[in-house]
């Protein structure tokens, strides 16, 4: 999985720490680019992580809104349906949201983290350089914030 950030470098470090590894990866900027360009990698560890987190940097990154508007509150076309009964007519929505006015940038995809206790996860998680999530939807997950702003959830399993 890619995330795309303003600074991957100081995003992959943040999840190492919180998932107990280490950082395998990490390439400065390229020419002509900003100090916090870049791209960074943590990978599998025994015991902490099944998975490759790829952290890239992105020159327009604007932190994801979640949970997200409707979509005609985001500049979209609504869903009708016809009065005979029979297949939903709609415009397809963009495939790019970003902040415009009162257009966001819509979550496209999150973490989920199976953690033995909840509560010692999240603390652990803002310790690390996360917040919690205002909007707290269900009573054994965790709506986290990274430091960049991309929601993460902490489950028990």
């Amino acid at each position: 999985m890619s995330i795309s950030t303003s600074d991957p470098r100081e995003l992959a470090a943040f999840y190492a720490r919180l998932l107990g590894v280490e950082v395998r990866v990490s390439e400065g900027p390229g020419d002509g680019e900003p100090p916090t360009a870049g791209w960074a990698q943590i990978g599998p560890a025994e015991g902490h992580l099944k998975m490759t987190l790829n952290f890239e940097w992105d020159e327009h990154y604007v932190p994801p809104v979640w949970p997200t508007a409707p979509p005609s509150r985001l500049g979209w076309p609504s869903v009708s349906h016809d009065s005979e009964p029979g297949p939903v007519s709609s415009i397809p929505a963009p495939q790019t949201v970003v902040t415009l006015g009162s257009r966001s940038q819509q979550v496209m995809a999150h973490l989920d983290l199976w953690v033995d206790d909840l509560d010692e996860a999240a603390a652990w998680a803002v310790e690390c350089g996360a917040r919690e999530h205002p909007h707290q939807p269900q009573e054994h997950v965790r709506v986290m914030l990274d430091p960049h702003g991309h929601p993460f959830c902490l489950f028990v399993g």
